[in-house]
């Protein structure tokens, strides 16, 4: 796909949640054990007020005022978010004019957690070098922290809220692809916000607090059944192994998730990326904040060849090989 990206640049809120305050909440959690599994260490929490189109528009600003592109030139929004401020109108219409991009600009909302940084990625790749659009800015935020009880011992020891925002323009090369995607809507209900639409709500004009469950047996089970497979297809299409691929960025889910497809794949430990132990889980944010830490901190270079993973809340997983192009 002759499609690169030009500029990262995130937003993580300033509220920064430690263990210490897990433990003070939940006296009884035993946490040498969670951090074992996790190995997060702080999260960011998003302030009551403050949504995940708070953190977009923070971010997006970041990238636009780094003097990486135009506003006016932008003709693509993408927003990837699974908390966003309404049911209806998108989000994404809301941060067209909050950032100032044209009103030629399309802007939509995809409803994806986990592998959504991946399919926005390919979405972009087929509308720009479609002709449909020429520059897009894709757009990852959540704040899943709403939805998460205190002593939601499963949940709140992960996840992270946070935004990305990614430039992406046309290449002359192939710099990007191809994908490889996939979807088990039978887990739908294992990672899932139980009272947020319209199948529970039985005309009830209020609704319960909408809480996150997740089932974290099934889930990690799923990802070990369809990472590895989807990372060796993706290698034998592309005739490649593992020892051409310079850098791997799977979406940042736990430190137990991790080292074990790092087992499962025989993988070089020192090829894979990770940052969540200060930045935790944020969702579709994971992987573009997880690529600008790799190039800051000099394990991603101009000419690389990464592979990014996503997968998880669906359930659905994709992956990509990326020719890197972007500058430091």
């Amino acid at each position: 796909m002759k499609l690169k990206i030009s500029s990262i640049a995130y937003h993580l809120p300033a509220f920064v949640e430690g263990i210490d305050v897990l433990k003070s909440d939940n006296p009884d959690w035993i946490m040498p054990k969670i951090l074992e599994k996790t190995g997060i260490i702080t999260r960011h929490i998003a302030a009551e007020d403050e949504t995940a189109v708070d953190l977009a528009f923070k971010a997006g600003t970041k990238l636009l005022d780094d003097g990486s592109a135009n506003r006016n030139e932008i003709d693509l929004l993408i927003l990837v978010t699974q908390s966003p401020d309404y049911v209806l109108p998108s989000s994404a219409c809301i941060l067209q004019d909050k950032l100032g991009l044209s009103k030629s600009c399309m802007a939509f909302d995809v409803n994806l957690g986990c592998s959504g940084f991946v399919y926005a990625l390919s979405i972009a790749g087929g509308l720009i070098e479609s002709g449909v659009a020429n520059k897009g800015i894709i757009l990852c935020a959540d704040t899943y922290s709403k939805y998460i009880e205190k002593d939601n011992r499963t949940c709140r020891p992960i996840f992270s809220d946070g935004a990305a925002a990614v430039l992406v323009d046309r290449s002359e090369t192939d710099d990007i692809g191809p994908f490889e995607f996939g979807t088990d809507g039978s887990g739908f209900d294992k990672l899932i916000v139980k009272g947020s639409g319209a199948r529970e709500s039985n005309g009830v004009t209020e609704q319960p607090a909408c809480t996150l469950e997740m089932y974290g047996s099934n889930v990690f089970l799923f990802t070990m059944s369809v990472v590895p497979k989807s990372v060796e297809n993706l290698l034998e299409r592309t005739s490649k192994t593992l020892e051409d691929i310079d850098l791997i960025v799977f979406h940042q889910a736990s430190k137990l998730v991790i080292d074990t497809l790092i087992k499962r794949l025989s993988l070089d430990v020192d090829k894979v990326f990770t940052n969540y132990e200060s930045v935790g889980n944020t969702v579709s944010a994971t992987i573009p904040i997880a690529l600008k830490d790799a190039v800051s901190q000099g394990r991603l270079h101009k000419g690389d060849t990464v592979m990014i993973v996503g997968f998880g809340v669906g359930l659905s997983w994709g992956a990509t090989l990326i020719e890197w192009s972007m500058e430091k």
